[in-house]
């Protein structure tokens, strides 16, 4: 997979994993980390497929509508990348941190239904479910921040809620953060994720 890896300067902070929106890059939210945890290495992994020449982590048949067979088996491709690329640059593969943006965030959230063990926590940024009627890993304690807009009409509210009762049914430590934006990024949940990480990993 086409990525970028940055070593950091703080060996006790987690590798935050960087995974862009549709349309996007791996460099796209490499200012995001900077803000989020400047000390941290850094993996930035571009997705695999390609929609309309846009790339993204996994395919969808229509808008909001993912293709579950190509979910599942990127998912693993994502899962087994990590492996290779902790051996490759020699990071802890237990203190990984995804930090994901839309699309990005769906396959976050899918490495966390799939995989026990696969993160140490999350920041996902304005995420849909990415599978219903699976059992999830046990989540114990695993931290997750969800940064949602109210009037976001990609993910509806109803889908954050959802995403946030899987989560916390799975055992997971989930905190929402709500705009009253849609789907773009915003500075201000920018510094409440780089808050909630201060206080859960740093």
């Amino acid at each position: 997979m086409k990525h970028i890896f940055q070593k950091g300067s703080n060996p006790k902070a987690p590798l935050l994993l960087l995974l862009h929106g549709t349309g996007g890059t791996e460099t796209d939210l490499l200012p995001l980390s900077e803000m989020i945890s400047p000390g941290s290495s850094v993996l930035s992994v571009r997705g695999n497929v390609l929609e309309n020449g846009m790339p993204r982590y996994f395919r969808r048949l229509s808008e909001g509508v993912f293709d579950e067979k190509d979910l599942i088996f990127r998912t693993k491709e994502l899962y087994d990348f990590l492996e290779s690329a902790s051996g490759k640059y020699d990071f802890e593969r237990d203190k990984v941190v995804a930090l994901g943006y839309s699309n990005g965030a769906n396959i976050a959230a899918s490495l966390m239904f799939h995989f026990e063990g696969a993160l140490q926590g999350a920041i996902l940024h304005h995420p849909m479910v990415p599978r219903r009627g699976i059992a999830l890993p046990l989540l114990t304690d695993l931290p997750v921040f969800i940064a949602a807009g109210k009037n976001d009409p990609i993910c509806p509210a109803e889908e954050t809620g959802e995403l946030n009762e899987l989560l916390q049914q799975a055992g997971a430590a989930v905190e929402v953060h709500w705009e009253n934006y849609g789907h773009q990024l915003t500075r201000s949940e920018v510094d409440a994720a780089a808050s909630w990480f201060q206080l859960n990993f740093l």
